[in-house]
């Protein structure tokens, strides 16, 4: 049985303004998919008014929640000592969001309940030898 985490919280978006407005999102684990995580902001919040889900790599978020961390389209770094801000770069722009660090920390602790840090691969139901076409 495939166990997936949900975790509703309250980030708050930076504007480029510099003022921050509150936004429910959702914070998801699947343990079938054990290397990524996921943030679903709702239809308000995004431009186009669909509801948009930024997936990256659980590492990411651990590593971001200690130290800056991140490349590509996805940046993690704390922000004082009890805020972490996400950086997601799309095609149409730039979000920063904020959040409280626990938050982050308790869900990213309950994806670890699920499937341990380092035991990843475990959980990973491949056949190599078919995705590489018997290269």
């Amino acid at each position: 049985m495939a166990v997936t985490l949900e975790q509703p919280a309250r980030a708050r978006l930076i504007t480029p303004e510099g003022r921050e407005r509150p936004v429910p999102v959702t914070l998801r684990y699947a343990a079938a998919d054990p290397l990524a995580v996921q943030i679903a902001f709702p239809p308000e919040a995004s431009l186009d008014g669909a509801e948009v889900t930024w997936i990256f790599a659980r590492q990411l978020l651990a590593e971001g929640l200690r130290a800056p961390a991140g490349g590509g389209d996805v940046h993690i770094w704390p922000c004082g000592r009890a805020r972490t801000v996400l950086e997601f770069h799309a095609p149409r722009g730039l979000a920063l969001v904020q959040f409280d660090r626990a938050v982050l920390r308790r869900f990213l602790l309950r994806t670890y309940a699920l499937v341990a840090a380092g035991g990843e691969a475990a959980g990973l139901d491949l056949d190599l030898a078919r995705l590489l076409g018997g290269v």
